[in-house]
């Protein structure tokens, strides 16, 4: 997990990444700077889209500094070193083996990169080494693997805490364990052919802009590769607004139909991903809230709906093929935030993330993490009293 302690570590790391590249590269810094001046009309008009966008970080430079190299344990087992990628460009990335947070929107963010690049995307290595000091079991990177859709499409390192703590500390990553649980810097590295760091990223706790930020990647991996290959497709990288619960918002529901959140009606939202079955009984919370549908619908309390966010999970059939086992025994309708607006405007900042909200659409009671049904429907009961 990542609490707001990682903003203004993000922040500080932030300014110090630039104040490196400033002092170490600033004849690199001009030549960017200059290639972007004489770019097409629609590539400065994306770079001001970028700048202008909260929920987006540009990177900050690296001046091509030398990456040091390193060698962890992937999620089968093998040992693993940098220095074996040389050739490809590689997206390093700092990711909580356990996280509920940050991780999952980097994670599927370096997957959009690498397939806006298509047949160039051969020549890119996804690598991920593990921030969470509690959990550096190879099954628990695994695992994290398996609940992100990615046992095949990165390698996921881990080791033991010395040897972890030590690429943090090469890479300037901040870990700490905060009331029990993980703070860490959520940092994406570009490294290059040649082994050199190019630019730094810090994800920002956004579901709408995950693909946004893989663009934003995916073009500078493009910048490092024989002949720049053209991505895929491109996306304006204007800030996406959120929908908050002022306004109306239709979701398609699964397995058909729709639900509708919004002013109007008081509801009790529960924003999910499947993935979660990682770090808990998800089947059993899903199921264990029936109780609290049972006793809202006596009480006159708000109805539940559960939202799922689409934009983290590792496609959308495997949502689908999830909740399809539950053959109709859940008492509540299930959404999909396919955009990640709802998320944003709810403020969602992990999962499972419960709000409560008035029929004016207003937010009078939300909730971090899971409750038992008895808590939740006393917690709903005094919020509304």
């Amino acid at each position: 997990m990542v609490h707001p302690f990682y903003y203004a570590l993000s922040s500080i790391m932030a300014g110090r990444r630039r104040l490196i590249a400033a002092l170490l590269a600033s004849a690199a810094l001009a030549a960017t700077g200059c290639s972007a001046a004489s770019g097409s009309d629609n590539g400065a008009s994306q770079q001001r889209a970028v700048a202008a966008n909260p929920a987006l970080d540009p990177g900050s430079s690296l001046g091509g500094i030398h990456a040091p190299d390193f060698t962890l344990t992937d999620q089968f087992g093998r040992a693993i070193s940098l220095s074996s990628f040389r050739g490809k460009v590689v997206i390093l990335a700092f990711s909580d083996s356990e996280c509920t947070t940050v991780c999952p929107l980097t994670t599927q963010s370096m997957l959009a990169a690498k397939d806006l690049l298509g047949k160039a995307g051969d020549q890119v290595q996804l690598l991920g080494v593990d921030a969470n000091p509690q959990a550096t079991a190879v099954s628990d990177v695994l695992s994290y693997s398996q609940a992100h859709g990615m046992v095949n499409h990165w390698d996921f390192l881990t080791g033991s805490e010395a040897q972890l703590k030590a690429v943090w500390t090469a890479y300037h990553i901040a870990v700490q364990i905060e009331q029990g649980q993980i703070d860490h810097t959520p940092a994406v590295y570009i490294i290059d052919t040649r082994g050199r760091e190019q630019k730094v990223y810090l994800t920002q706790m956004n579901y709408a802009s995950i693909t946004q930020a893989g663009e934003i990647m995916a073009q500078e991996v493009s910048s490092l590769l024989p002949g720049h290959p053209a991505l895929a497709r491109t996306q304006s990288l204007a800030h996406i607004a959120g929908l908050g619960p002022a306004s109306p918002a239709t979701l398609h529901a699964l397995p058909s139909g729709s639900v509708t959140l919004g002013p109007g009606t008081p509801h009790l939202t529960l924003f999910f991903a499947t993935w979660l079955a990682q770090t808990s009984d998800l089947r059993s919370e899903l199921t264990g809230l029936n109780q609290y549908v049972q006793a809202a619908r006596a009480a006159h309390l708000p109805g539940l709906v559960a939202v799922d966010e689409e934009t983290s999970e590792p496609s959308v059939a495997a949502v689908t093929s999830y909740l399809a086992a539950f053959d109709g025994s859940l008492g509540y309708p299930v959404g999909l935030d396919e955009t990640g607006q709802l998320a944003d405007g709810y403020g969602v900042q992990d999962q499972p993330w419960f709000v409560l909200t008035s029929a004016s659409g207003t937010v009078v009671w939300k909730h971090d993490g899971w409750l038992p049904p008895e808590q939740l429907i006393t917690a709903v009961r005094s919020a509304t009293g």
